[in-house]
């Protein structure tokens, strides 16, 4: 496998993703080989081929590059990330292994036309939060799930994870857009059934793609597609249940609105509650199983985005207060105050640190 740069196009500054319309050509994305003909090597890309300062914008290129635009975040101001993509007919397999981060696909970048596949993601290792179409969901280890590539999506990453990601072309799924926007943030577990024969069988086929020659190669895509498709049409046919763990569900929900809407210093209990239909005394009763409460958590994650920015900012003089009122503090004095009482420094303080020692873990 040999390590390749993300590939750019000159066109208005931007990075350029094979198989986009540029407006003067087209350059596709599968070109089929002729029986017997060598295939190409998986491409790798990976942040540390790059400086540690440029990993993140090297990485936003990486992906646009190989799946979809997508806004990426993190904790730091660097990031390790490594992508293997191999082609299989008319299946294109990724392999991302990363840092925790969030990334979200926006309208702006749906607008580019870059979504002309359907991803059917296996979470390898670590655990994601999946929300599109309306629904939320967690994936495990082994879980299954549909992201469709032409609505917005945002999935959080809480720890370092691998996800095996299967871009299948719409068309060959068969699938109406309404069935797609039914499967969509739906955990797939592998605990039987269709499930448990194709997690295991796409873990596989992503790991030992490159030892397949072209017509077992192509044939293997064809026969992984029907599966997937079986798999969605048996999802589809399913009577909705009464899922376990309904408690959790609305947990994660409600955690994903409240990151929605940080930026609202009215954010608060009864908001919550009411927007989610449910008691305040309901609510409270939901964080207190993480050993919580609701404005504890909303503080915690106000305070981690204070300093994803801060982290973020070159150096220079930093406006506090707006940083702050940005994320839904009030004011200067009580960020600076919440940011002491969670990390033993001023903002200040931590932001001087951070710049003399590099980024933070």
């Amino acid at each position: 496998m040999t390590v390749h740069p993300p590939q750019r196009s000159t066109i208005a500054g931007q990075a350029t993703a094979p198989g986009r319309d540029t407006g003067t050509e087209r350059i596709p994305r599968c070109v089929t080989r002729a029986p017997g003909a060598p295939r190409a090597r998986a491409r790798v890309l990976t942040t540390r081929s790059v400086p540690p300062r440029e990993s993140l914008d090297y990485w936003h290129d990486a992906v646009l590059d190989t799946l979809v635009g997508m806004d990426i975040a993190t904790e730091g101001r660097t990031y390790d990330a490594t992508m293997r993509t191999d082609r299989l007919g008319s299946l294109q397999i990724t392999t991302v292994e990363c840092d925790p981060g969030e990334v979200h696909r926006a309208p702006r970048f749906i607008a580019r036309g870059d979504g002309q596949q359907v991803f059917v993601a296996v979470q390898s290792t670590g655990r994601a939060w999946v929300e599109q179409d309306g629904r939320t969901t967690e994936l495990g280890t082994g879980d299954i799930c549909f992201f469709e590539t032409v609505r917005p999506f945002r999935t959080v990453f809480p720890e370092h994870f691998r996800l095996k990601i299967f871009a299948v072309p719409r068309r060959l799924l068969e699938l109406p857009e309404a069935d797609l926007g039914r499967l969509t943030a739906r955990a797939v577990r592998p605990s039987g059934g269709l499930p448990a024969l194709l997690a295991p069988l796409l873990e596989r086929l992503a790991d030992t793609s490159e030892s397949y020659a072209t017509p077992t190669a192509e044939r293997l895509a064809e026969n992984v597609i029907d599966l997937v498709a079986a798999t969605a049409a048996d999802q589809l046919g399913e009577e909705p249940a009464e899922l376990p763990g309904a408690d959790g569900v609305l947990l994660l929900r409600i955690k994903t609105y409240i990151r929605w809407q940080l930026s609202d210093p009215a954010l608060t209990p009864a908001v919550i509650a009411r927007a989610h239909g449910i008691s305040v005394r309901y609510l409270h009763r939901l964080f207190a199983t993480e050993d919580s409460t609701v404005c504890r958590w909303i503080r915690e994650q106000r305070l981690r985005a204070c300093r994803r920015e801060l982290a973020a900012r070159p150096p220079g003089p930093v406006d506090l207060g707006q940083v702050a009122r940005r994320w839904g503090f009030t004011g200067s004095a009580g960020f600076g105050k919440a940011f002491r009482g969670s990390f033993g420094l001023s903002p200040t303080e931590w932001l001087d640190r951070t710049r003399a020692d590099g980024p933070p873990c």
